[in-house]
C-alpha cells in the first residue's frame, strides 16, 4: 500500500468519524452556531438602552388576574381559581429575546412577547392560577447571548433586566399585593434576577413573613439568597429549585452546553419535594402538560432524582418533549413541563400550609 493510499485512508477515516460525531452531537452543534449568530455586533454602551418600562400600563405585564391572558390557562380537569385565590404570585419570566439586535429587548417587541406568553405564560405561569393570582412583568432582558459571553455586555445586560424585575416587584407589593401571602416563580434568566430579588428585596425584611415560598427554577441557584432550602412538601418560607438533565454520559457531554447549575446548585425533587437524592419513579408523576400539543397532561411521564446539584431523568415516556434547542439531555426547557401538575398541586398544599399557621 502506497503512502499516498494511506494517507487517503487516514482523510476518509477521519472524515467519516467527524460527520458520525456531527450527526450524534448535531444539538450541540446547532447551538453552538445558534449562539454564535445571537450574539449582538455592538457593546452594551454603544447603543442607548431600550426605554424602560411603565408598571402603572398594563401592556408591560404579560400576566395579570385583572384580565384575560394566556396564565389563565389550564390542562383538562384543571380550573383557573384567580378570582378567589388567598395569595398571590410573583413571576419572572425566562429568556424569549434571541436577537442579534440589542443586548435587551424592548418592550414592544411584539415577536418577543408573543413568545413569551405563548411559551412562558402558558406553559409556567399557568401552573400557579390554582393557588394564586398571577402577576408577571414584562422587562427589558438579556438576549440570551448574555449568557454565551465573557465580557461586560453580558453583564451589564443583565443587570440593567434586574433594575427592571426590582422596579415591577417594588410596584406589585405597593399597588397590587396589599399584604397578601405571596410567591416568586422564575425559570433560567428569570431565576437568576429572582435569586437576586430574594437576597436584597425579601429576606431580612418585613416582606419575608408573608412569603409562602419561592421557586426559583433552573438557574444555578446555591442558597445564598439567605431563605432556607424546602425539605418537606408543605414547608413554607422556604425555596426550591432544580434544573432537569438526561441520564447519558461521555467525553462531549455538555461540551457546547449552557452550564445553568453546578454541583453546588439546590435539587429539591418536584416528585416528592424531597433533597435526600431519593429516585422517584414515573408513579409519583402526576402528569406533564405541553400546551403545545394540547391541553391533556400525561402521568408518568417522568421520573426524578437528585444527583450532584442537578435532576436527572432517565426516561421521558411521551412523544411531546424530543425538543433539545440547547443540546442533547438538557430538559432546561422544560423544567416545569415535565413536572406541571406536581408544581400546581405541591404551589397549593404549601398555600394552604402558610394559612392553617397562626400568625
Amino acid at each position: 500500500m502506497t503512502t499516498k493510499t494511506k494517507a487517503f485512508i487516514s482523510f476518509g477515516i477521519v472524515a467519516l468519524l467527524l460527520l458520525g460525531l456531527g450527526f450524534t452531537f448535531r444539538s450541540e452543534l446547532q447551538l453552538a452556531l445558534m449562539t454564535t449568530l445571537i450574539h449582538p455586533n455592538h457593546a452594551f454602551g454603544d447603543v442607548p438602552p431600550p426605554t424602560q418600562p411603565d408598571y402603572d400600563n398594563p401592556k408591560h405585564w404579560a400576566a395579570l388576574p385583572t384580565r384575560k391572558d394566556l396564565a389563565d390557562r389550564v390542562p383538562n380537569g384543571a380550573t383557573d381559581l384567580q378570582d378567589t385565590a388567598p395569595a398571590d404570585v410573583f413571576f419572572v419570566h425566562p429568556t424569549t429575546y434571541l436577537s442579534p439586535d440589542a443586548w435587551n429587548q424592548t418592550l414592544d417587541d411584539e415577536a418577543t412577547n408573543r413568545l413569551t406568553d405563548e411559551m412562558v405564560m402558558q406553559g409556567q405561569a399557568s401552573a400557579f392560577n390554582g393557588c394564586c393570582q398571577v402577576y408577571a412583568p414584562r422587562y427589558r432582558q438579556a438576549t440570551l447571548s448574555a449568557f454565551f459571553t465573557d465580557d461586560a455586555s453580558g453583564l451589564q445586560a443583565l443587570a440593567l433586566a434586574y433594575q427592571d424585575v426590582v422596579a415591577a416587584f417594588r410596584h406589585f407589593i405597593t399597588r397590587f399585593n396589599t399584604d397578601r401571602p405571596f410567591l416568586v416563580a422564575a425559570h433560567s434568566q428569570g431565576a437568576h434576577h429572582a435569586d437576586k430579588l430574594l437576597a436584597e428585596e425579601i429576606v431580612g425584611t418585613t416582606l419575608a413573613s408573608r412569603l409562602v415560598a419561592a421557586y426559583p427554577v433552573g438557574f444555578e441557584i446555591d442558597g445564598s439568597n439567605g431563605l432556607p432550602v424546602c425539605e418537606t412538601p408543605t414547608q413554607t418560607q422556604c425555596q426550591v429549585s432544580w434544573n432537569t438533565v438526561g441520564t447519558s454520559e461521555g467525553l462531549l457531554r455538555g461540551l457546547f452546553q449552557p452550564s445553568f447549575e453546578s454541583e453546588a446548585s439546590i435539587c429539591v425533587n418536584p416528585l416528592t419535594w424531597q433533597i435526600d437524592g431519593g429516585y422517584a419513579d414515573h408513579a409519583t408523576n402526576l402528569g406533564a402538560v405541553n400546551f403545545g400539543s394540547g391541553p391533556t397532561h400525561e402521568p408518568g411521564a417522568a421520573d426524578a432524582q437528585c444527583r450532584d446539584g442537578r435532576l436527572y431523568v432517565s426516561d421521558i415516556r411521551s412523544d411531546h418533549y424530543s425538543l433539545m434547542p440547547l443540546g442533547r439531555d438538557s430538559y432546561h426547557i422544560y423544567d416545569y413541563a415535565l413536572y406541571y401538575v406536581n408544581i400546581r398541586q405541591n404551589a397549593q398544599a404549601r398555600v394552604d400550609a402558610f394559612l392553617r399557621t397562626p400568625r
